[in-house]
């Protein structure tokens, strides 16, 4: 069983006779990291093409620091092989591109929702690649919320994303992040008037990694049905959507899953449902592909009656390349490395910036996102005591790529299927030049 607790580089420390903060360690768990090949299928970007870049005060050439994936993943290496094929064979073949070549466009999307059900824990039935997620989640609700006078509410976390805000009973318990306990109790008792809880996986600005399963069973025993946004969870962490029980379920593909911006999304309908919930609206590809084209056409069972219109090929393939690379290793796999990764940036942010109760006045950062390593995915979200704009500024300068959210968070996410030890170490690095920078301007930094 692998420790991911911060506790981990002072074991390794010992044995190679250096510091636990020595980019040493970072170098030995690099060299033992059992997925850093995975790391070549994907396009890093260098530090000189970065606009922000300074490159007087950094080496161009050095691949950059990014730390952004639940932002906007990288790009798959065989993403602009898969682009300039299709772009071929419509050049070459026109409109009998739909049903020839490498991947047909009539069904494209559909060689590859195994690959995506593998990701997600569901049966290839339940999966559709299809829209964005905004549209995936107003269909999906528009068929699984059924007001009632008695149950009409929607319950959701405070702070959601903005596409999760439909209706909904607050949680506010005045923390950054939600305890399982109090979610499941607003569940029990104002469960006989909510209609859907609808949350989401993680988090998408602490971090946190929601009891799904608990969740979905609590809705279920007061008679909810439960569906998850997923867009910050699928290709982050472990989930059993279909084990689980959950009823439906949605996530982009552009974050953890690398498809590009704007990439294709993907939804989930239990097969429970698959006879007795149906769409509200209807698109042509919802029907079966042999009476398409018929006046009348047979409406497909379960989440490919969802489909709307024919997915467009140029997204269908940069997401391929990226599922081909998940498919190289597992979730299990994945999900081991991120707790040593994110474990290993949590024990340097906590050595070098934890607050310190002798100097009541220093700056310090503080971590937000859960610190049980089974409460969060990649992602930690570090709350700086200071304003963090110039330091921002000063780490982009020296080629590191990550989220601000003003006045004072940075969401930094280390992903593990191209994110390495020394990535971690060099963000540190990079953090502590930029704050003697800051210093120097206005003696208010860390």
């Amino acid at each position: 069983t692998l420790n991911p607790k911060p506790l981990a580089p002072k074991g390794i420390s010992a044995s190679l006779g250096c510091s636990p903060t020595s980019a040493e360690v970072a170098s030995y768990l690099d060299k033992h990291d059992k997925l850093r090949h995975l790391r070549e299928k994907f396009l890093v970007p260098r530090i000189a093409d970065l606009p922000p870049s300074d490159l007087s005060l950094v080496d161009g050439t050095k691949d950059c620091i990014y730390l952004v994936g639940n932002s906007l993943g990288l790009q798959p290496k065989m993403a602009r092989k898969y682009l300039d094929e299709e772009l071929e064979k419509w050049a070459k073949m026109g409109v009998h591109g739909h049903e020839k070549g490498l991947r047909p466009w009539a069904w494209a999307e559909n060689t590859i929702e195994n690959l995506m059900a593998n990701i997600v824990g569901a049966k290839t039935e339940e999966v559709a690649l299809m829209n964005g997620l905004t549209v995936n989640l107003h269909l999906l609700l528009l068929s699984f919320y059924k007001p009632t006078a008695t149950r009409h509410k929607i319950l959701l976390e405070d702070k959601a994303f903005p596409s999760d805000h439909v209706s909904k009973e607050q949680l506010v318990p005045g923390e950054e992040t939600l305890r399982t306990e109090d979610i499941l109790e607003v569940i029990e008792k104002e469960g006989d008037s909510i209609a859907v809880v609808m949350f989401s996986g993680v988090q998408y600005y602490t971090g946190q990694l929601f009891n799904m399963a608990a969740i979905t069973e609590a809705g279920h025993r007061k008679g909810c049905y439960v569906g998850f946004d997923c867009a910050h969870a699928a290709g982050n962490v472990e989930l059993r959507l279909h084990d689980w029980g959950v009823d439906f379920a949605c996530w982009c593909s552009y974050k953890y899953l690398n498809s590009g911006a704007g990439g294709i999304a993907g939804a989930f309908v239990h097969e429970k449902h698959k006879d007795t919930i149906k769409p509200a609206l209807l698109g042509w590809w919802g029907h079966d592909l042999n009476t398409r084209f018929q006046a009348k056409s047979e409406l497909l069972s379960g989440v490919s009656g969802f489909r709307l219109s024919n997915q467009p090929i140029l997204l269908i393939c940069p997401l391929q390349a990226s599922l081909e690379v998940f498919h190289m290793t597992s979730m299990q796999a994945i999900r081991r490395k991120s707790l040593l990764l994110t474990g290993y940036l949590e024990y340097l942010i906590q050595h070098y910036y934890s607050e310190d109760p002798n100097q009541p006045h220093k700056p310090h950062v503080r971590i937000i996102t859960p610190l049980d390593p089974e409460q969060r995915g990649c992602q930690l979200s570090l709350c700086f005591s200071v304003p963090i704009r110039k330091i921002f500024e000063e780490i982009q300068k020296r080629g590191v790529t990550c989220d601000m959210r003003e006045p004072s968070v940075l969401r930094i996410t280390p992903v593990p299927l191209y994110n390495s030890f020394s990535d971690v170490h060099r963000f540190i690095e990079t953090l502590g030049l930029a704050n003697c920078y800051t210093r120097m301007l206005d003696g208010s930094v860390l």
